[in-house]
């Protein structure tokens, strides 16, 4: 499925409705989809809010001449190349046009074989800087440390066994899922994937399904079109065509609408979709990693999530285990993150802090940890982390029981300790739910409202 199937977008900025529609009427032939601008101002105003892979523009113009509406998309977008038409003899114009950053310009009246021949020049100028942007970024992430292969901090057995995964399934095309509670590195499982892949010089798009509200996501994932919905002003392309011929990453795909995964499972089988509004079938080539802190399994068998989709998602399934069932990776960690965080100070931390930090159970996993770690070294005046640096959360319900037992004989009312029990208990959800109520809730297997009188009654805050 390559991309040509996909139309491309094309905007049209002239004062002569005559003109426009002879550029639409042949746009249209070549298969694209046109917006139309009477002025310069118009003309800026769509590009700000949407994305083209060309922009036709006539010089002379009321309101904001072509020049400066030139200039002014060049410092917006400055790889959306833009064709000038000038006046017959305009050689000065011309020339400012194209030091201003015209891709190429073409004089009234223009011979048809010719603009089509430099518009298809345009758009694979555009789409080749593109890619070439893409991979020079790149570059510069693993020049600046953002993201390398070795990323990964860990000698546990379990981790050594999902690297070899990862090197095995990132060369082909196939669907991942990724399940790992939050905090464990399903989007570094993701990323490294990724950059080990044939398509690593394409788009990475990436979508986290828990963070859009649900009636926005469709829109999100497969776009819309004009007046499609209140406030669809303008057509707009989704994440799926925008990732087209690369990678599209959905995170906490376990938040997916029922209304929703049917359509998911068909871009999956069959590569093709709907604008929402639309009757146009796209077809993409777009390779999806997904990931959950859900157990998709067990939301199958609760009905909540199609079987049909899950088999599809699991092609290759990769479960990254707690980091409290591989404490061996605390210590390398630890320094991993005092290297990160500490600037040029050469830190380290006591044998005391990493017993400290080995016995603690993380339920926020690596993320929790890393933010533990950041918190100590801006709290170190010197080189050396010791455990009054460390601030670690509540400790545990049965902790605080035994010694609520141990230490006040007045507090074995039994009503006292099922309140501490359950205080802790409600906190440990809300901090595995990153404090998203309503999916604390769910783990708490109580009501949203429930959940709002107790975070209320023991006066609860993130």
């Amino acid at each position: 499925m390559s991309r040509s199937s996909i139309r491309r977008r094309a905007l049209v900025v002239d004062d002569e409705p005559s003109s426009r529609l002879n550029i639409r009427d042949l746009l249209s032939m070549e298969r694209f989809a046109v917006d139309e601008a009477g002025d310069g101002l118009d003309g800026l105003e769509m590009v700000k809010r949407n994305s083209y892979d060309v922009v036709l523009l006539d010089i002379r113009m009321p309101k904001m001449d072509g020049l400066t509406t030139l200039k002014n998309i060049k410092l917006l977008q400055p790889m959306l190349p833009v064709i000038v038409f000038t006046a017959f003899g305009s050689s000065d114009r011309a020339i400012e046009a194209m030091k201003s950053g015209a891709f190429d310009y073409l004089t009234k009246p223009f011979d048809i074989d010719e603009l089509v021949e430099v518009i298809r020049r345009a758009v694979e100028h555009k789409s080749l800087a593109t890619e070439v942007q893409v991979l020079r970024q790149r570059l510069a992430d693993v020049d600046a440390g953002e993201y390398q292969p070795d990323r990964f901090v860990s000698k546990s057995p379990s981790m050594q066994k999902i690297f070899k995964m990862i090197g095995k399934v990132a060369p082909s095309d196939v669907t991942v899922l990724i399940e790992g509670e939050t905090g464990t590195g399903k989007e570094l499982v993701a990323n490294a994937i990724e950059y080990h892949s044939r398509r690593r010089e394409k788009p990475f798009v990436k979508v986290n399904c828990s963070a859009i509200p649900e009636g926005l996501l469709e829109s999100e994932l497969f776009g819309h079109e004009k007046g499609a919905f209140t406030g669809a002003h303008q057509q707009r392309q989704g994440r799926f065509e925008l990732a087209d011929g690369g990678t599209l990453f959905l995170d906490e795909i376990g938040e997916l609408s029922p209304a929703l995964q049917p359509k998911i499972l068909r871009v999956l089988e069959q590569g093709e979709f709907q604008r929402v509004g639309g009757k146009e079938t796209l077809r993409v080539d777009v390779r999806v990693l997904a990931a959950t802190n859900r157990n998709l399994q067990e939301e199958v068998q609760a009905g909540r999530f199609r079987k049909d989709l899950f088999f599809r998602l699991q092609v290759v399934h990769i479960v990254i285990p707690p980091l409290r069932e591989r404490r061996e990776d605390i210590p390398p960690l630890v320094n991993h993150f005092l290297k990160k965080h500490g600037g040029k100070r050469d830190l380290l931390a006591t044998r005391q802090v990493l017993s400290l930090l080995k016995d603690y159970e993380w339920p926020g996993n690596v993320r929790e940890l890393e933010n533990v770690i950041e918190r100590a070294v801006v709290l170190t005046p010197g080189r050396t982390i010791t455990h009054e640096h460390i601030s670690l959360p509540t400790i545990s319900a049965s902790d605080s029981v035994t010694k609520s037992r141990s230490n006040d004989p007045s507090s074995l009312a039994l009503r006292d300790i099922l309140e501490t029990v359950e205080r802790d208990v409600i906190l440990t959800a809300l901090q595995r739910a990153r404090w998203n109520k309503t999916r604390a809730a769910k783990l708490l297997k109580i009501s949203r409202r429930v959940l709002f009188t107790k975070i209320k009654e023991y006066k609860l805050t993130p």
